[in-house]
């Protein structure tokens, strides 16, 4: 692919992932929430989610998909099952920092990538850019095998560092406060995040 074309694309992508939205919001709830513990995990579901639907718009099987829509209906609310979930393990979660500690020590790797994941394949934010702006930004006949290759590289170099970014500086976030005070209200605000993620996802198209 011409390197104009794929810069240009990188840096459309780039502007859509940094955006606000309810998977950028659901990673800084998380963070601040729990902290750091299966954070690859929870990083590589939303990785995967935006590679799925990079290869149904870059492979024309967008008609496809729609065929399907129950099944994307369902991984949807999935996705926002999820978020409810976390929300209300985090407005529960203890406040004094050693049981905050042993806390996040159970969370378990396959859930929280299946959570991210399940919360990206029906991010409404997601579909809009995958089959509707990039379209825009590249033409689909243009995608040869290569460029796909490609443009799948730059979708991991992007979204990769930006959602462990905000990981990262939640968490820094969190370790600043120590009174029980200050963490049951990050853990409500969090809570209330994730819980707002949720319908905004379930209630739009």
């Amino acid at each position: 692919m011409d390197l104009t074309a794929l810069l240009l694309f990188a840096g459309v992508y780039f502007a859509a992932v940094s955006s606000p939205g309810p998977g950028l919001a659901a990673v800084v709830a998380r963070g601040l929430g729990q902290g750091l513990v299966a954070a690859p995990a929870f990083v590589a579901g939303f990785v995967v989610g935006d590679l799925i639907w990079f290869t149904v718009a870059g492979t024309g099987l967008a008609v496809l998909a729609k065929s399907f829509e129950a099944l994307f209906l369902g991984i949807k609310y999935a996705g926002c099952a999820y978020l409810i979930y976390m929300a209300w393990k985090i407005w529960t979660a203890p406040v004094k920092a050693e049981e905050v500690a042993a806390a996040a020590g159970k969370i378990r790797s396959w859930p929280s990538f299946l959570g991210s994941l399940s919360l990206t394949l029906g991010n409404p934010k997601v579909i809009v850019f995958f089959l509707s702006i990039m379209p825009l930004v590249i033409e689909p006949k243009a995608i040869t095998p290569l460029a796909f290759a490609e443009m799948a590289v730059v979708i991991v170099l992007v979204i990769t560092p930006v959602m462990a970014a905000a990981l990262v500086l939640a968490n820094r976030t969190r370790r600043v406060f120590t009174s029980e005070t200050a963490l049951r209200r990050i853990n409500r605000g969090t809570a209330t995040v994730m819980a707002g993620a949720a319908a905004v996802i379930a209630t739009r198209g």
